[in-house]
């Protein structure tokens, strides 16, 4: 930072006659005004794309494969921890790669307790290290770190490893960590600088001592033991595969989890969790951060529920408490572009252009899009073919399936339960839901009580489907497949689709089918006839043997029209 303020002082300021008249003007005009010293510190290029995550990266190769001139700005600015990572954004190094890793390093040492069960010799207890899983996976980071490097440089894009500002429309400012000051101007300019994790700088101590994702993936030693504050999908991830590789774990959640989720789904996956070792305080949230002789973190919090002031002890304080966008240093009022007051991301249109015909922003620093790297991607790739590529393709933000990757996976894609209700009224809902147990947690006893899919469609013809939600083992796979025909009338499906037999998948198919074919309750399952009411019909929902397979809820003669019994 010093470097960099040394920086504005010196070679900005020889500039600072020469910006104003570049703020008048137009982009030629402003080569003309700085003459020949100028035009030998300013580059010119087709599209400069300021962010080398997911999506920057993936528009500025594709403009580059259609023969334009390109180059990539990208600036990681280290965390108050001190936490540094290159070039790939935050998928790649503080968020899906690592995490997906480390939940893998999770789910092994669930299977090598399982192992003996199938006739392997294994001595137990097991012994995980965090160091060597963190130095893989931080290797694996850095191979990618390489690779993205190197692809920039095949496709003859220009990478510069810079922390830039809108200096005009048409120009932007960069200072690398050196403190040199290089401008760059673009007929074309693409925003993908993504976000970074929120601290709740309102608690004392909350920034000295706690960590957010973008440290936890690179610890050189264990965090030992852990609270992790916040509800959200990263939130639950880390507790997750941190409970999973035994450290004691503990989530602090304010309200609900997975906000924005279908909510019965999103209550199963914490009860499969505290089934599973971690610990929730719920309602509660923290006021004071101190760190104690030890060196131990001693977290003072308010139970809203009693009212009441409680204190723990932990190695580890993590924030997942959301994200907030990276444009507060981009300078953007001097070019013109608006941003949303409230939450400071960038207001885009249909062809993810700002307020500026010829700037646009993509990923999670634009407004109303899904903070997912595979959106990012795809819109960063349309974006430069509508650029240069003479089409006119628009990125689809409707139905777009994802997963959370916590012990249980839990795979969706389209609209919540509470979505559709909203959406369309109660009475043009019809959920259709079945528990399952996996062939694989057979011969090892493994509790399958939340293993659950649901699906929700509209009651009237050609009745699609709206939404379909997996929890279960590679609910990410289950979900990418289904998500192909989310939008398929039902009418349309004359026979079930095909399977692979004792797949995830083969247990959605079955539902699947008898969504095409005809209502389950024709069967007239056992426990209808038994006339066993409300406690029957729970247990049906259950594992188990029972003719009732699959239950459409909102006609079912076991309860009343309209009523929904909780589970």
């Amino acid at each position: 930072m010093a470097a960099m303020a040394a920086a504005l002082r010196g070679p900005v300021a020889r500039f600072r006659s020469r910006t104003r008249a570049w703020t008048r003007g137009t982009r030629g005009a402003a080569n003309a005004v700085g003459g020949q010293q100028q035009q030998q510190q300013q580059q010119s290029f087709d599209l400069l794309v300021i962010g080398g995550g997911s999506g920057g990266l993936a528009c500025a190769k594709e403009a580059a494969q259609l023969g334009k001139k390109v180059a990539v700005a990208d600036y990681v600015e280290p965390s108050p921890r001190g936490t540094r990572w290159g070039l790939g954004g935050t998928c790649v190094n503080v968020g899906c790669i690592p995490k997906k890793l480390m939940h893998q390093a999770a789910l092994l040492g669930g299977m090598i307790k399982d192992a003996h069960h199938y006739g392997w010799e294994v001595t137990l207890p097991i012994q995980h290290s965090w160091k060597k899983m963190a130095e893989a996976v931080q290797n694996h980071v850095k191979s990618l770190n390489w690779g993205h490097r190197v692809q920039l440089q095949d496709r003859k894009v220009k990478y510069f490893n810079i922390k830039a500002s809108f200096v005009n429309e048409h120009m932007v400012q960069g200072v690398d960590k050196g403190g040199k000051v290089t401008l760059l101007s673009a007929d074309h300019i693409v925003i993908a600088t993504g976000g970074r994790p929120r601290y709740p700088t309102q608690i004392k101590g909350a920034m000295e001592y706690g960590v957010t994702s973008d440290d936890i993936f690179w610890l050189k030693e264990s965090p030992g033991k852990t609270l992790v504050v916040g509800a959200s999908y990263v939130a639950l991830e880390c507790a997750g595969f941190l409970t999973g590789i035994g450290l004691d774990t503990t989530v602090m959640m304010r309200s609900i989890p997975l906000r924005g989720f279908d909510q019965q789904m999103s209550s199963l996956v914490t009860e499969h969790m505290e089934s599973h070792g971690t610990r929730f305080l719920k309602g509660c949230v923290p006021s004071l951060i101190q760190k104690l002789p030890t060196g131990q973190l001693q977290v003072t919090w308010e139970d809203h529920a009693s009212g009441k002031e409680d204190t723990g002890t932990f190695d580890t304080v993590l924030w997942a408490i959301g994200r907030v966008p990276e444009t507060r240093n981009l300078n953007l009022e001097k070019a013109g572009v608006n941003v949303n007051p409230e939450n400071q991301k960038i207001v885009v249109d249909a062809q993810e252009a700002t307020s500026v015909p010829h700037i646009f922003a993509i990923g999670d620093v634009a407004e109303g899009r899904p903070e997912l790297t595979p959106t990012a991607i795809k819109a960063g790739k349309l974006l430069a073919q509508r650029l240069f590529g003479k089409s006119s393709a628009l990125m689809d933000y409707s139905n777009v399936p994802t997963t959370v990757f916590t012990p249980l996976e839990y795979g969706c894609v389209g609209l919540s339960e509470e979505e559709a209700v909203a959406l369309h009224g109660q009475e043009h809902v019809e959920v259709y839901h079945a528990y399952y147990k996996p062939l694989e947690f057979t011969v090892t006893d493994r509790d399958a009580s939340q293993c659950y899919i649901k699906m929700v469609c509209l009651r009237e013809p050609p009745q699609l489907v709206l939404g379909l939600h997996f929890l279960g083992p590679n609910a990410g796979e289950v979900t990418q497949g289904f998500a192909l025909g989310i939008n398929l009338p039902k009418v349309m499906m004359d026979r079930p689709p095909q399977t692979v037999h004792l797949t995830f998948h083969f247990e959605c198919v079955q539902m699947w089918g008898v969504i095409c074919t005809g209502d389950a309750d024709s069967r007239d399952p056992s426990h209808l006839l038994r006339r066993g009411g409300e406690t029957a019909h729970l247990q049906a929902l259950r594992p188990g043997a029972h003719c009732d397979w699959m239950l459409r809820l909102s006609h079912h003669p076991c309860q009343a029209e309209g009523t929904r019994y909780a589970m």
